[in-house]
């Protein structure tokens, strides 16, 4: 994961259930230093006790709402910290619901978890990272990020959540390139229908009581996180846990050059303000 022997400190949001926790999981198995984020502070510190008995260098939980400016100023500070090897950016609220009805402010906290914190911590974390000459940053979103005017029914009313989505495909894709060259990775990570707690709230508060899973099923959290972490180690920046077509990314690629090259305006190397 790192170009060094010892792994550093990862960071993982939206610890306390589903994905974030199996990611949690997962490196404090192969020996690295946590930070668990979630807002559920008991929950992290469950996982926190777990994660010290599989292995994990240390513990430390940051109990914070991303959608709160002031939480989240807190976490991308420790996200700058000279010991982050790993960024996991999987925190995310679904605000699911017909636009017009669904309430503004849940809809202004899905865009702030979803993207503003998503940017701000892989922000924080990438300079010292290149400084250092090593890292990573995953970024989760949905297969629902290709969703477009697929209708709903059985797909979610999605309009901002698939939307808040698309923008982490696009974001990582293209921060990666920039990156090219350099040690420090990124990958974005489009899992499909997963077998969490997810869909069991649409994200204002988070889900009370003891883990569980919703009843629509899906894939096992801990498969998507095997994919993920195989797909960082071998390079992959669009990892869709479970894809059987190993060319449909490459087809999306295609696709999107196809219509830049066809549309009679080529995308200039540079652009210039008046021009």
């Amino acid at each position: 994961m790192t170009s060094h022997d010892a792994p550093g400190t990862a960071i993982v949001t939206g610890a306390s259930s589903g994905i974030g926790w199996e990611y949690a999981a997962r490196l404090a198995g192969r020996g690295w230093g946590l930070v668990l984020v979630a807002r559920r502070a008991e929950r992290l510190d469950v996982l926190a006790k777990e994660a010290l008995k599989e292995g994990a260098a240390g513990v430390e939980t940051l109990a914070a709402d991303l959608g709160s400016p002031e939480d989240l100023s807190r976490v991308v500070e420790r996200a700058s910290g000279d010991d982050v090897d790993l960024v996991i950016n999987n925190a995310g609220i679904n605000g699911y619901g017909t636009f017009a009805e669904v309430d503004p402010d849940l809809l202004t906290r899905v865009v702030s978890v979803n993207v503003v914190a998503l940017t701000a911590l892989t922000r924080a974390a990438v300079p010292g990272m290149l400084a250092r000459g090593r890292g990573a940053v995953v970024n989760v979103a949905s297969l629902l990020a290709f969703a477009g005017d697929l209708p709903p029914d059985p797909l979610p009313r999605r309009a901002v959540y698939a939307g808040t989505k698309g923008y982490a495909v696009t974001f990582t894709r293209t921060l990666a390139a920039e990156l090219a060259g350099t040690p420090v990775r990124v990958q974005v990570v489009c899992p499909g229908l997963t077998a969490t707690e997810f869909h069991l709230g649409a994200g204002d508060t988070p889900v009370s009581g003891e883990r569980r899973v919703h009843d629509e099923g899906g894939m096992p959290a801990a498969d998507v996180v095997t994919a993920s972490l195989a797909g960082l180690e071998a390079g992959e920046v669009v990892c869709v846990p479970g894809l059987t077509d190993a060319e449909a990314v490459a087809r999306l690629a295609e696709a999107e050059l196809n219509l830049r090259s066809g549309s009679g305006g080529r995308m200039a190397p540079r652009y210039s303000h008046g021009e």
